[in-house]
């Protein structure tokens, strides 16, 4: 599957995977030759000490990285900002800096907060109205669990994201066993059978390993991204 110039990494849920699979889609890209650049439009928990360009950069390497705001609380963004009393970027300043970083890179890989209908500014935005401001250079990841439940979440990601005429690159499953039982594979082979390109899954404890050893193996998980 080619992929466009602004990928935007969107999740079923929160903790699903989105910064593992941002940081094997930079390293993917980047073995194919690609000049990447990763945002991130809004960082919560940053008190717990979250940073999710931070854990890109160790797990890819060198790599030009930037988040757009900070907050500090383990929350969606608009309620982080409100702990914090700061005012949200709004969408257009995310879509004006990511288009930006597009005229000087190969691909941007942003990555969104929790799911895909998460605000990201005062104003109602979600990463789903920033793919919609950003057009037809940009399209949609969607990062799923491989567990129960996952294909009823997945389908919801994928109907909102098709009933905005937004284009989907592709399904990728986080945190896939070692010893997969029935439920895994069978939701493996349910999802590789929809119309979404299936772009493969990820070893479950890929963050753990050795930086070269999850670069190395990225280009198994994710076998199906061409740049």
């Amino acid at each position: 599957m080619t992929l466009p110039r602004i990928i935007l990494i969107t999740g079923t849920d929160t903790g699903v995977g989105k910064t593992v699979t941002t940081a094997a889609l930079a390293a993917v890209l980047q073995q194919q030759g690609r000049s990447v650049t990763v945002y991130k439009p809004c960082q919560t928990g940053h008190s717990l000490g979250d940073s999710d360009v931070a854990e890109v950069i160790r797990l890819v390497g060198p790599l030009t990285a930037e988040t757009g705001v900070v907050l500090g609380e383990p929350l969606a963004p608009v309620p982080a900002a409100a702990v914090d009393r700061v005012v949200l970027p709004p969408l257009a300043a995310h879509a004006e800096r990511i288009l930006d970083l597009a005229s000087e890179h190969d691909h941007v890989l942003v990555e969104g907060a929790g799911g895909l209908l998460v605000e990201l500014d005062h104003d109602g935005g979600t990463l789903a109205a920033l793919g919609a401001v950003l057009g037809n250079q940009a399209g949609f990841v969607v990062v799923a669990r491989p567990s129960l439940g996952t294909l009823n979440h997945t389908a919801l990601t994928l109907e909102a994201l098709e009933r905005r005429g937004l284009h989907v690159a592709g399904v990728v499953l986080g945190g896939w066993p070692d010893t997969p039982g029935l439920v895994e594979q069978s939701n493996r082979a349910t999802l590789a059978s929809w119309p979404a390109p299936f772009l493969g899954a990820l070893q479950d404890g890929a963050a753990q390993l050795d930086p070269a050893v999850f670069r190395e193996r990225a280009c198994l998980w994710l076998e199906e991204v061409r740049a």
